[in-house]
């Protein structure tokens, strides 16, 4: 079988979807006579008969249907194709790769994203989920576009937009504590308890430590849904973030354990990228939405 031109494969596919050769000349803006060679020629080199012509309208034959179920992928490949190439000759990104940390709060975030992506549906977002210094690695071995974290301000190659505060609240569930929560609480007290901690997934950096106490049995988490999770099951105590944990303390799921000597603490919530690096306009783009869009972040 000779190789076919798309020329006729497209004048097939219009012919099939329009249901005759005159309303797909229409459709393509050729002459009947030209669609009409076209899909004799292709029926030529492939050996098949795609249509019947015995009747008042052309009419796809068994083999047609099957041949054109799969020339319509084929069709949808090259156009995707063409767009593609078109992309890049642009200078448009293909693909965007972002991180969350684990201190995102995951519905404003994913809803800005989705937002953002739906008015660039060229563009594919790659989105992965990164704990304590997992992030900030990312970004440093270009493995991330932009992150979503903690800021950290010690480096000075990022650029950052702040979004918002998160208070990181020391829990534990009604009964772990074998005594009184009071304000004078202190972390010697917990340390005969089970302390969660959320694993750093860094895998080159020394792993950061944050709330532990020395000598307290630990255990760990993935992620802080996870965490909350083993607290509220009295498996152990840790630090939450306040805006997963609102409901819990509210109806009294959960204890806070916050005093003098375990305060918490917020941090700033913020988008980062390297400022060392160039970043693509759809990069741009989505900065640009997260600096001028802040006030939907507060959390």
């Amino acid at each position: 079988m000779d190789d076919f031109k798309i020329h006729d494969l497209r004048c097939f596919d219009a012919v099939a979807r329009e249901g005759g050769f005159q309303a797909a000349a229409r459709a393509l803006n050729r002459t009947h006579p030209s669609v009409f060679a076209a899909v004799a020629r292709l029926e030529d080199r492939l050996g098949l008969k795609l249509l019947d012509r015995s009747g008042y309208r052309a009419a796809l034959t068994d083999a047609g249907k099957l041949f054109h179920a799969r020339a319509r992928l084929a069709l949808e490949n090259l156009e995707g194709l063409s767009s593609y190439a078109g992309q890049l000759a642009s200078g448009e990104e293909t693909r965007l790769r972002v991180v969350c940390g684990d201190l995102c709060p995951r519905a404003p975030i994913l809803g800005a994203l989705s937002g953002f992506f739906a008015d660039h549906p060229r563009t594919r977002l790659h989105l992965d989920y990164e704990a304590v210094g997992g992030p900030y690695e990312r970004l440093a071995d270009g493995e991330a576009d932009l992150v979503f974290h903690r800021l950290d301000l010690a480096d000075p190659r990022l650029d950052h937009v702040a979004l918002g505060e998160v208070t990181l609240l020391p829990v534990a569930a009604p009964g772990f504590l074998p005594f009184a929560i009071t304000d004078a609480l202190t972390p010697e007290q917990m340390r005969p308890l089970t302390q969660c901690l959320l694993r750093d997934t860094a895998r080159r950096t020394a792993p950061e430590s944050h709330f532990v106490i020395e000598g307290a049995h630990q255990c760990s988490a993935p992620d802080h849904q996870m965490k909350r999770e083993l607290i509220l099951h009295g498996m152990a105590w840790g630090h939450l973030p306040g805006f997963l944990i609102e409901d819990d303390l509210r109806d009294g799921r959960l204890l806070s354990l916050r005093g003098r000597h375990m305060p918490g603490r917020t941090e700033v919530l913020a988008a980062m990228r390297r400022r060392d690096r160039p970043h693509g306009p759809v990069a741009e783009a989505l900065w640009d939405s997260l600096r001028e869009g802040t006030h939907a972040w507060r959390v």
